[in-house]
């Protein structure tokens, strides 16, 4: 399984709500937000 990392930073802060509903939406994926503001999906 490949794993991506997305630095956001620069675009976006996402909520722990925020991030909450993109998990719900994309429940087909694993995802998981780093303390750096890292969205990493898996």
């Amino acid at each position: 399984m490949n794993t991506i990392v997305l630095n956001l930073e620069a675009i976006a802060h996402l909520t722990d709500e925020q991030f909450y509903q993109l998990c719900i939406t994309n429940s087909d994926l694993n995802l998981e937000m780093s303390a750096a503001g890292e969205l990493i999906i898996f």
